[in-house]
C-alpha cells in the first residue's frame, strides 16, 4: 500500500487515536494469555531498551505510547505492506507467512532498503482491513512498513538469546 490508500489509512488510524479509541478486539492474540517468564523477560528488556534509547523511562507511560503511535505512521515509511492469512489456517500455516515475510524483508535489504515488521497493526485490524479490502474470510496477520531507516533515529543492539538456549546439538 502506498501513496493515497497509505495516507488514508494512517489519517484514519490516526484519528480514531487522537479520539482515544484504543483499538479493535485482537483477531488473533500477539502472545499467550500467560507468557511463559522467559520470553516475558526478553519482551520487558526489549522494550526498556527500545524505549530507554529514545528518552523514555519506564513509568512514563504517555511518553511510550507516543513511541508506540509511530507504528501507525509506518515510522515515516512511504510503504507497507499488509499480510493476510485466511482464517482456517493452523500454526504451520502462520510459520510458512512468517518465513515468506523474511524472505521479503532479506530481499529488501539486499535492494538497500530497510523494513520493520508490524503485529502492531493488528490493533487497528478494522481499519486495516476497510482500506486495503482483503477477500472475505482473511485475518490480519501483521504489517510491515518499508522505506529507508532515519540514521538518526536511535537503534539500541538488540540482545540475542545464547545458541545453546534456542538450539539442541544431537550426535
Amino acid at each position: 500500500m502506498t501513496g493515497a490508500k497509505l495516507a488514508e489509512l494512517k489519517y484514519l488510524v490516526g484519528q480514531r487515536i487522537a479520539d482515544g479509541d484504543t483499538g479493535d478486539p485482537p483477531q488473533v492474540l500477539p502472545y499467550p494469555q500467560v507468557l511463559p517468564e522467559q520470553y516475558a523477560r526478553r519482551i520487558e528488556e526489549l522494550g526498556a531498551l527500545r524505549y530507554g534509547a529514545v528518552g523514555v523511562a519506564r513509568e512514563d507511560y504517555a511518553g511510550r505510547e507516543r513511541v508506540r503511535v509511530r507504528n501507525w505512521d509506518c515510522f515515516g515509511a512511504p510503504v507497507a505492506l499488509f499480510c493476510y492469512l485466511n482464517e482456517q489456517m493452523l500454526p504451520p500455516q502462520w510459520l510458512d507467512a512468517g518465513m515468506f515475510l523474511q524472505t521479503v524483508m532479506l530481499l529488501l535489504r539486499k535492494e538497500g532498503l530497510d523494513s520493520c515488521a508490524q503485529i502492531a497493526w493488528g490493533r487497528y485490524h478494522r481499519s486495516v482491513t476497510e482500506i486495503a479490502e482483503p477477500p472475505p474470510g482473511y485475518v490480519l496477520g501483521c504489517g510491515m512498513s518499508i522505506g529507508y531507516a532515519d540514521p538518526d533515529e536511535p537503534r539500541p543492539a538488540i540482545p540475542r538469546a545464547e545458541l545453546a538456549e534456542v538450539v539442541t546439538f544431537r550426535s
